[in-house]
């Protein structure tokens, strides 16, 4: 590992996040984006408006307190700053997506991947336990659901859902919107026990994936199961659990673990808006943080 430049890349977040070089675009964006449009014109642009949810996930900065910097830092330079009820509104309606083109470029040379599958949950507010226990208070948590690509460590793709959505129903839309809408080939998806199911299977053999999903401990093999579940039981039943594991590389599943690390570290382990829709924004905001943040981390 060349530690200078590592350590160069985890500079360069910093840099990223008080960018102000968006405002090069001051008046030509917000023209593009007002062209044919009816009502009110944007005044600012989604690229200014983006950076601030970036500023506001990373730092843990209230919307009023957003408004703050921003008018410190730019006081001489705009010639006018949003409030911190126009920085919510405009956060919460942004088009955001996981892998923008600020990271797309360095995506597009693999030819396959091989992703890991899990889940992870949010805490819906920030309270503390001792609400919780005190006032028998419970207000649930949402689940993340995320596809990760196991070389570069960054997110293909993610769900979020409500507590009561089981991980396995969840895995068609994770493969679909990487092999279907984002146009990607995957080679293998290691998972865990929650995703074992025969249409899971069938899913995966559909779209010419290999699965590698440790199977439930009574698992038998039936006439009415997947081929491929069938043949997954054998090796770990016949053969022994670790020889399997070690035949498909099934340690590489602690990446998501990483991941889910990482983002909880960055931003905390709850969510700050109130609305569910606002929920799903707030954690794609910072999902496409971390993607942004791993594209120019050199190791």
């Amino acid at each position: 590992m060349n530690w200078n430049k590592y350590n160069e890349s985890l500079v360069k977040r910093g840099e990223l996040l008080l960018d102000f070089e968006v405002i090069d675009n001051w008046y030509s964006e917000p023209e593009k984006m007002n062209k044919g449009k009816e009502g009110r014109k944007f005044a600012y642009q989604d690229s200014f408006i983006k950076l601030l949810g970036y500023m506001t996930a990373y730092f843990h900065l209230p919307y009023r307190q957003t408004e703050g910097v921003v008018r410190k830092h730019t006081s001489n330079t705009l010639p006018s700053v949003p409030d911190y009820s126009n920085i919510s509104r405009r956060i919460n309606r942004l088009n955001i997506k996981i892998n923008d083109d600020n990271n797309k470029s360095s995506l597009q040379h693999d030819d396959y991947f091989v992703i890991a599958i899990d889940s992870t949950g949010i805490k819906v507010s920030n309270r503390g336990e001792w609400i919780r226990h005190k006032w028998n208070v419970k207000r649930g948590y949402l689940k993340i659901h995320v596809a990760v690509d196991i070389k570069k460590k960054r997110i293909l793709s993610l769900q979020v859902t409500s507590e009561q959505v089981h991980d396995g129903k969840v895995l068609p839309q994770l493969i679909d919107d990487i092999t279907i809408k984002q146009n990607k080939v995957i080679d293998t998806a290691i998972m865990d026990g929650s995703y074992d199911s025969n249409k899971n299977f069938q899913l995966l053999s559909f779209r010419g994936i290999n699965p590698a999903i440790k199977v439930r401990k009574n698992s038998r093999c039936k006439n009415t199961n997947h081929y491929l579940r069938n043949k997954t039981v054998k090796m770990q039943k016949k053969n022994s659990l670790q020889q399997w594991k070690d035949s498909v590389s099934y340690g590489q599943r602690w990446i998501a673990e990483t991941v889910f690390s990482c983002i909880k570290r960055m931003f905390g382990e709850y969510v700050t808006a109130i609305r569910f829709e606002n929920m799903i924004k707030e954690i794609i905001l910072k999902a496409s943080l971390y993607n942004w943040f791993q594209s120019i981390t050199i190791r």
